[in-house]
């Protein structure tokens, strides 16, 4: 990714999308704990409160649009058809849910290497995945005739988060693979006779 931040002082024509650009851009280049907010409205041409317009936070920047995103996913598995198999539907959901234009690879593989590799998110990054995984959750128990609160639909849960963090630590790992062939390689481990055998009240 080239490093094209505009000059400080140009005229503040900034929106969320390019704002989040020159974030990601100066992370990735300058280091996330070594980049202050002086220098990103400096590069975008904006005053500092004007960046708080944008983002609450340096560390909600790296996350872009996850809160839409997740009211997406939680609205997939609402709809998704009672017949498909429980461990099915999740993988098909946990991809639709990581499926992006391929020209937004270089500015994704750089969103991911910062969530994964930075210690100063990492906090921030077990709240955000927290909501992700119970998503998850409150479909397994759905499925599963239970409460959310039960030891199932949680294992569930968590592996499919730690299955799709593997997966982008091998994706982040190998320079031009392929993502989503790893993704559905990583969700293949959870196999619905593992959740049948677990549970009677599996439907």
């Amino acid at each position: 990714m080239a490093h094209n931040a505009p000059r400080p002082g140009r005229a503040p024509s900034t929106s969320r999308h390019e704002l989040e650009r020159i974030c990601l851009d100066l992370f990735t280049h300058q280091g996330f704990e070594e980049t202050s907010i002086e220098d990103i409205a400096a590069a975008a041409g904006i005053g500092r409160r004007t960046f708080f317009r944008y983002f609450p936070s340096k560390n909600d920047v790296v996350w872009g649009d996850f809160d839409d995103a997740l009211g997406e996913f939680e609205a997939w598995f609402l709809r998704c058809p009672d017949d498909i198999p429980l461990m099915t539907a999740i993988r098909r959901g946990v991809v639709a849910f990581n499926t992006y234009d391929p020209a937004n690879e270089p500015s994704h593989r750089s969103r991911m290497s910062l969530i994964l590799n930075t210690d100063a998110l990492q906090a921030h990054s077990t709240l955000r995945y927290g909501e992700w995984r119970r998503i998850v959750t409150r479909f397994a128990a759905r499925r599963m005739g239970c409460q959310p609160e039960d030891l199932l639909p949680r294992v569930i849960g968590h592996l499919t988060l730690g299955a799709s963090l593997a997966a982008y630590e091998q994706w982040l790992a190998e320079d031009g693979s392929d993502f989503l062939t790893h993704l559905n390689t990583a969700l293949s481990v959870l196999d619905e006779s593992w959740v049948l055998g677990a549970s009677g009240t599996h439907r």
